[in-house]
């Protein structure tokens, strides 16, 4: 039984672990940084592979994004064609890309694994996308209005108590005087 076992173990003890963020959301037309980080219980070795592949959310087929064995090799067609840059750094088991130019059509999931022989088994990770739409010009006034209007009534009703109160002290001075004067 025990010998039946040691071969499971070592293969969980010799898997490659992949760490993404679960989600992520991004503006419309900016950039975004996939991280992807991995830890192994190998040495880095030369033949060190990551793959990127993207999955729409409407379920079609998945897409390759990106490729690195020794140095990262973009894809050659495409939605990310020319869109897609290498920006990790194996030796700090940083396996992180850059998408430009994020569109409404990149929703869906993106996936990171790892392999680094002899650690081929493991976590793949996975990030989903959620790009939005870029506020717009009427909602950022419309937001300066009502925060502007806010502040400029603050103003008067404290500007209003303020006076108030200066004209009653004055008023309470008035009636001292007139009462010593009286006596």
């Amino acid at each position: 039984l025990t010998l039946a076992l040691f071969p499971a173990v070592l293969w969980l003890a010799a898997a490659v672990e992949v760490h993404t963020s679960k989600e992520v959301a991004a503006v419309n037309g900016t950039n975004l940084r996939l991280k992807c980080t991995f830890s192994s219980s190998s040495p880095i070795s030369q033949h060190l592979s990551v793959t990127w592949n993207f999955q729409p959310e409407d379920l079609s087929s998945h897409e390759p994004v990106f490729y690195y064995l020794k140095e990262p090799y973009r894809p050659s067609a495409g939605r990310f064609k020319e869109r897609v840059t290498w920006d990790g750094n194996i030796a700090r088991h940083d396996v992180s890309i850059i998408i430009w130019d994020l569109q409404p059509t990149d929703n869906g999931t993106f996936t990171c694994q790892v392999k680094n022989p002899p650690d081929f088994h493991g976590t793949i990770g996975e990030v989903r996308l959620r790009v939005v739409q870029k506020v717009h010009f009427s909602e950022i006034h419309f937001l300066a209005v009502a925060i502007g209007s806010a502040c400029v009534l603050m103003i008067i009703v404290v500007t209003v108590v303020i006076i108030c109160r200066h004209h009653r002290k004055k008023a309470q001075e008035k009636k001292i005087k007139v009462a010593d004067t009286e006596l």
